[in-house]
């Protein structure tokens, strides 16, 4: 704005100021709820930001107030000015800031309307989410109680009939899912800028679940048809496979019978044709072996089923016999070319069978040998379990085959070896059955080597199988192990998931998060044994006996990363939620920081004692801006007079600006309860001060939503209570001060407030001795010592009081609660200043109908002093508390003072007392003087306590210097500085109090000694006087008047005052400290010149014996001015 303006609207510059902070209110209001998230489905997160948006929302409506006096204040401006430059720039301001009220107000209304419409969203889809886990876990149930197949006909019907009932529910419950899916998909659709993490977790496992259980179902159905369909073909096929074993041991019979016919191989034809016959059937039967190996297998399945029962025995009967039959026919088969092998052309097919055999196995051999190693991962090595079994079962397949050959080796030994030296041809020197014979014992040799080649790969494949089999249970623990630790850690990592950053969190909620993630610390300090485990099982796989895949390398890696991931993960989350509660939780002081506004920032110093830092002014203090204020404004009571009515006066300013006048005795109490604050004698530090206030402002702000801010109220709290309790801010103070602080100013009957403070110091048999009572007496002497008015208390040496009061007890030890509270009653003068408190407090709704006679104010609000000795005068109190009175009306009068509106009844009563005190003279009322509080005898300590005083100074002023402490601690320059030990401290403090009551004690002895002068001037003059011949004393026929008539007197003199609270009415008051000015004289003056003003009456005759009885007065006058100037001397 320009400066030219400014210079010719000057108001413009408290507009702008006003305006500004208004605006960066609200901008900072927008920004906070536009950064403002919720966990779409938690029903605690969102009510919880619900509340939190209807307080925003009451905050705006309360600050509505400040929007409307700037309207109105941009109107007056317009209207004063002519500028016109200047009512365009309010103008636009005033709509700038109302647009972005409104547009504020309306995100608020938004954003409340769509978390109400989240909430119910949310609500209904955990009712459907819930519906769906049930019918899951329903699902489940009866997956778990499925038996395996039965190969029975009714068995599989029942199976069935079942699955089939299955698959409808399962159709029922698709309803339920797609119900859970549709609301997740509304609520990922429509609150997508909110966090929905929680959502698609939920509904993705939902799903995958779901997914799981139909892809069982669906498996189940076909194993099922399968099943059926293989008991319904199993019986034809056996019966079809029995009538064509039938048929085959019919040829194989047939031809055994051929091959054992004598000569028959001889010819060559002849064994031809039944060799071929023999190949034939050898075909069949191999083209059967699967059928009987699947008939055998499935009728195993079968007999399972029916264990027990007459089929599975009949079952049973046939299988062993198609066993039986097919063993039978396969040795038939092998004799039978055994049988035919053995003719001349024979002998050389088989020795090319051994050389073939001898080749295949050494080919199966390298094969086995290929097959090693042993794979390093389940999949591998079942694999290579499956090309085993392929494997056995060649060499099973080839087993007849062998042993067909070496069979046949073994006839050829028996028969004679016609025609063999034909075969292989030796030297001519060699016979014929020297040929024969060496042919022989070479089949036998490579028969041998078969037999040895054959048995030595039948161990090797045993062995391998045996590796394979221990590999595929040990990869089976490892492969269980890895996947219940990746179940457990993708649990955890779930729940990891659902996490809020640290700084989307409620204040409030931090704990209970904290609490949550340490709960489940625990909950997974398991998963750390399992972790060993599973490195212990793969450890067991070493190189030399069976290597690890690079995938389960891999998978045991990654499981273990994840692990340490997730510890990491949670320790970091506790490290920030720890971090979080103590900078911004209950516990912390950082709600606080709210309590002030710009240029102010709020500091704290390495003790936690917080102070202030004014960035404009580059400088610091302990005292809060308003508190500051605060008492600024309480010098403009500092015009009251009257020492105790100006103390109860700023206490009642701030006890309101404390909202302590809120505070009920029962809260307080169970505020101190709650926070276990019973150890009286103990020190409380910042952070338990803070929390235990901010317990009684969080309760007050619950009952008095728009009375109370609860970050000023405590810090202005506990400000002020460190001014009273810890003026060398150390950080601590003791439970009793605390306590006496808050009960002393908070909301409750005065009796009641006694009874309390006396309980906190008694004993538990409810007596209480001289040094608790000054314990409790030094805590409640520095609330009116903390405003500078303890001089009129007493001063802050409660030794006095004490005393009095166990003189009252009639000196006994200890007293008990009663006569505390019958001394209390008394007002001793240290106490007096807290029921005055309470008065204020009464009279300040209090409306009388009376007019003030000085001012003229009618009806008379607060105090009303109403005339004891003239009908129908009373004053107002700011006119009793500012010493005017009206013409024809003395100070000195008696009075009383009303806290409510009178009742008839001491209408009447005062009344009585105006008729009586019209019949007494000044005299009386000089005579009869009262004091309105029981006074604190510190004069008969005489000189003493003055020379005790100075001892005592000395003494803690040879102690700082001996230690070379440093003043009274200021307020840390940017960098907070931790003041000395709280003992030091406290000396200093004391120190500084010590040399304060001492000027104060001087100040006074000046004063006495000014008023000393003045009364012997006035003595001498009244000699003067009294020595004149009686005829001086009339001039032209008129009685001349004392000059003490004429004296005016000083401001320090007061009326006779009776209180009355309600109706009660107390001990009239007389002139004391109560009603003492700031520099007040004695009490004893006063009565001195009131006395010398009744003994000199302008009414007095002026015969002699007037004049001897003016002498006699005068004599009793100056004894009793000797009286209060000794007493005055020894005070001092």
């Amino acid at each position: 704005m320009p400066s030219s303006v400014l210079l010719e609207v000057p108001a413009l510059a408290d507009f702008n100021k006003a305006w500004a902070e208004l605006t960066d209110w609200v901008s900072r209001l927008d920004r906070e709820i536009k950064s403002q998230r919720v966990i779409v489905g938690d029903l605690d997160d969102i009510n919880d930001m619900i509340i939190k948006q209807k307080a925003i929302l009451q905050d705006l409506e309360q600050r509505r107030p400040q929007l409307d006096e700037l309207i109105t204040a941009a109107q007056n401006l317009k209207n004063k000015t002519s500028n016109q430059e200047a009512r365009t720039i309010v103008t636009d301001r005033i709509e700038k800031i109302q647009s972005q009220w409104d547009e504020v107000h309306g995100h608020l209304q938004n954003r409340r309307q769509q978390l109400h419409e989240m909430l119910k969203d949310s609500t209904q889809w955990l009712e459907a989410k819930q519906e769906a886990e049930q019918v899951l876990e329903q699902a489940k149930t009866k997956l778990e109680s499925w038996k395996e197949i039965s190969y029975t006909v009714e068995a599989l019907k029942k199976q069935n009939t079942e699955l089939k009932q299955f698959s409808k529910e399962i159709r029922q419950w698709q309803i339920n899912v797609d119900v859970a899916n549709d609301m997740a998909l509304k609520l990922l659709r429509d609150y997508s800028a909110d966090d929905t993490r929680k959502v698609e977790l939920m509904t993705d496992n939902i799903n995958a679940t779901w997914a799981a259980i139909t892809k069982r179902v669906c498996e189940r159905e076909a194993a099922l048809e399968s099943a059926l369909r293989m008991l319904q073909q199993f019986y034809l096929d056996l019966e079809k496979f029995l009538a064509w074993l039938t048929e085959a041991e019919t040829t194989a019979n047939v031809l055994q019978d051929a091959t054992h016919k004598e000569k028959i191989l001889e010819d060559a034809k002849t064994v031809r044709e039944l060799m071929k016959q023999w190949q034939e059937l050898q075909a069949e039967i191999d083209a059967h072996t699967d059928i009987f190996h699947n008939l055998d297998e499935n009728g195993q399945k079968i007999l399972r089923s029916l264990e027990g029962s007459e089929d599975a025995a009949l079952l049973q009967r046939r299988l062993d016999n198609m066993n039986l039959r097919w063993s039978e026919l396969r040795k038939k088969s092998l004799n039978i070319r055994s049988h035919l092998e053995a003719s001349t052309d024979q002998w050389k097919r088989l020795h090319l069978s051994l050389q073939e055999l001898l080749a295949w196995l050494q080919l199966k051999e390298d094969e086995l040998k290929q097959q090693a190693p042993i794979g390093g991962d389940l999949p591998t090595v079942q694999k290579q379990n499956d090309i085993h079994r392929t494997f056995k079962r060649e060499l099973k397949t080839k087993e007849p085959v062998i042993k067909s050959a070496l069979e046949t080796v073994r006839i050829l030994a028996e028969q004679p070896a016609e025609g063999l030296e034909k075969l292989y041809p030796e030297p001519r020197e060699l016979s014929p059955e020297e040929r024969a014979h060496n042919v022989t014992k070479l089949l036998q040799r490579q028969g041998d080597e078969v037999r040895t080649e054959w048995d030595k790969l039948n161990l090797q494949s045993a062995d391998w199988q045996k590796k394979i089999d221990d590999a595929l249970e040990r990869l089976q623990g490892l492969q269980e192990a890895m996947d219940e630790l990746d179940l457990k850690l993708r649990q955890a990592e779930v729940f990891k998931g659902s996490w809020q950053p640290v700084g989307d969190l409620l204040i409030d909620s931090l704990q209970d998060h904290l609490e949550k993630v340490k709960v489940y610390r625990a909950e997974i300090v398991p998963l750390k044994e399992k972790v060993h485990q599973l490195n212990e099982l793969a450890h067991q796989f070493t190189p030399s006996d069976i290597q690890l895949s690079q995938y389960n390398l891999s998978c045991v890696e990654d499981l273990n990363t994840r692990w340490k991931v997730l510890q990491v993960a949670i320790d970091e989350r506790i490290r920030q939620l720890h971090e979080a509660h103590r900078d911004f939780g209950p516990t912390s002081q950082h709600f606080l920081t709210t309590s002030v506004q710009g240029p102010w920032e709020r500091a704290i110093s390495p003790n936690k004692v917080p102070y202030y830092i004014n960035h404009e002014t580059q400088t610091t203090c302990w005292d809060h801006p308003k508190m500051t204020e605060l008492y600024q404004s309480l010098a403009d009571l500092n015009n009251v007079r009257f020492s105790a009515y100006r103390t109860a006066m700023k206490l009642r300013r701030l006890q309101k600006a404390l909202c302590l006048d809120l505070l009920s005795l029962s809260a307080a109490c169970d505020a101190l309860d709650q926070h276990n604050l019973k150890q009286n004698d103990q020190p409380m530090d910042i952070l338990q001060i803070i929390n235990c206030l901010t317990t009684i402002y969080d309760r007050l702000e619950q009952e008095h939503n728009n009375l109370v801010n609860v970050p000023l109220c405590v810090d202005m709290c506990l400000n002020w209570l460190l001014n009273v309790y810890d003026t060398g801010r150390t950080g601590r103070i003791r439970v009793l001060s605390f306590k006496t602080g808050v009960v002393s100013l908070c909301k409750a009957h005065l009796e009641d407030k006694y009874r309390y403070l006396f309980k906190q110091v008694a004993s538990s048999t409810g007596f209480c001795d001289q040094r608790r009572l000054g314990l409790l007496l030094h805590d409640s002497i520095q609330i009116p010592r903390q405003l500078g008015e303890v001089a009129s208390f007493g001063g802050s040496n409660i030794e006095p009081s004490v005393r009095s009061c166990f003189q009252f007890a009639n000196n006994k030890p200890e007293i008990e609660a009663a006569l505390f509270l019958d001394w209390m009653r008394l007002e001793p003068q240290s106490m007096v200043w807290l029921p005055v408190l309470h008065r204020v407090a009464a009279a300040e709704t209090a409306k009388h109908q009376a007019k003030c006679n000085i001012c003229k104010e009618c009806p008379i609000i607060g105090f009303r002093y109403r005339s004891l000795k003239h009908f129908n005068y009373d004053i107002c109190q700011s006119c009793f508390f500012s010493g005017r009175v009206a013409k024809g009306h003395k100070m000195h009068y008696p009075m009383v003072e009303y806290c409510t509106p009178t009742t008839s009844g001491e209408d009447v009563r005062d009344f009585a007392k105006v008729l009586k005190n019209k019949f007494r003279t000044k005299r009386y009322f000089a005579k009869h003087p009262r004091m309105g509080y029981l006074p604190v005898q510190t004069v008969l300590e005489g000189d003493n306590m003055e020379t005790n005083l100075q001892a005592e100074y000395d003494r803690l002023k040879q102690q700082h210097d001996h230690k070379g402490l440093s003043p009274l601690p200021s307020p840390p320059e940017m960098m907070p500085v931790s003041p000395q030990s709280p003992r030091d401290a406290e000396l200093i403090a004391e120190a500084k109090l010590l040399r304060q009551h001492k000027g104060r004690l001087e100040a006074r002895m000046q004063i006495l000694e000014d008023h000393n002068k003045q009364l012997e001037s006035q003595l001498h003059r009244l000699r003067q006087l009294l020595e004149q011949p009686q005829a001086d004393a009339k001039v032209n026929g008129t009685t001349l008047s004392s000059p003490s008539t004429s004296l005016q007197r000083s401001d320090s003199s007061q009326p006779m005052l009776l209180r009355v609270v309600g109706s009660q009415t107390s001990e009239t008051m007389g002139e004391d400290e109560l009603l003492s000015p700031p520099q007040d004289t004695s009490t004893g003056l006063e009565e001195v010149m009131e006395q010398l003003n009744n003994s000199f009456p302008s009414s007095r005759g002026h015969d002699v014996g007037s004049l001897f009885h003016m002498a006699g007065d005068l004599g009793r006058a100056m004894e009793t001015l000797v009286t209060v100037m000794t007493d005055d001397k020894a005070l001092e």
